[in-house]
């Protein structure tokens, strides 16, 4: 069996109780970066072997990891802080696993996105994890053509090289929005700061970055710039009977059913 085990995304006691017991009890522990994960592992008394699984190698060793797990192993995935997958390795293996029928499970923990997501004071009843930008400006525009227009939250990591240029770069294509900086998470030295993308304020370049920005705001509905009358006729000449009519022009102009209905009639009888 596989485990997908999220790890501390700073603070190393922000680990749970399950995650301790499945590394301790796993046959081998799959991981980015090895001498991270032994700081981990060193902390609570665990030693196991550690197998190098990183995003360039994904390819190439999940073959050999989904043949180990076929033979009866039980190994763990971790990466460096979070939860794999999300902007992490893990996917190409989860792919092999699925093709060969074989199980995999995840042991919950900390995610950054969510994290970032919460601190942010941005709507959270929908949001979209956009992960990290692309380096290429070609590439970045096409990237946020899947996002311009979602009226979800959005939530990108930036390194800290990149987090000014990313803002930069967010402004541009998203316009002036709401946006926070949420940095060093779990740390000492965790720090949020919110302000507009055309005129963000200043704040420490140091440590690991999640931006979190407004959604897209509503487009209303064109057929609103009719009068009521027209609205409603409009839905009836497409198919709808009157009372749906009704119904629908409510909705597209968050009024009351009745409202509509005594505004269609006395139309209708001034006709």
């Amino acid at each position: 069996m596989l485990y997908i085990v999220a790890t501390p995304i700073g603070n190393l006691g922000e680990i749970t109780y399950r995650a301790v017991e499945t590394l301790k009890s796993a046959d081998a522990i799959l991981c980015e970066d090895t001498r991270r994960t032994a700081v981990l592992l060193e902390r609570y008394g665990i030693k196991k072997p550690l197998v190098s699984y990183q995003k360039f190698s994904e390819k190439e060793k999940s073959g050999y990891i989904a043949d180990r797990l076929e033979s009866g192993e039980n190994l763990a995935l971790v990466s460096d802080a979070g939860m794999p997958m999300v902007s992490d390795p893990g996917k190409i293996l989860v792919d092999e696993l699925i093709k060969r029928g074989l199980e995999y499970t995840v042991v919950s923990g900390p995610c950054a996105a969510i994290n970032a997501l919460v601190l942010s004071g941005q709507d959270t009843s929908a949001f979209c994890m956009c992960g990290f930008l692309p380096e290429k400006k070609s590439d970045r525009k096409r990237f946020m053509d899947r996002f311009r227009e979602l009226t979800a939250t959005l939530i990108f990591y930036s390194p800290p090289h990149n987090v000014r240029g990313d803002l930069e770069f967010l402004k541009a294509e998203l316009g002036d929005r709401n946006a926070s900086v949420v940095r060093e998470i779990s740390k000492l030295h965790e720090e949020v700061v919110r302000g507009n993308l055309a005129d963000f304020p200043e704040f420490t370049v140091k440590g690991e970055f999640v931006i979190v920005v407004e959604g897209a705001k509503e487009k209303e509905n064109a057929l609103n710039a009719l009068d009521v009358a027209e609205h409603v006729e409009k839905y009836i000449a497409d198919g709808l009977g009157k009372m749906d009519a009704v119904k629908r022009v409510a909705a597209d102009r968050s009024r009351p059913k009745s409202e509509i209905y005594a505004e269609y009639e006395k139309s209708i009888k001034k006709k």
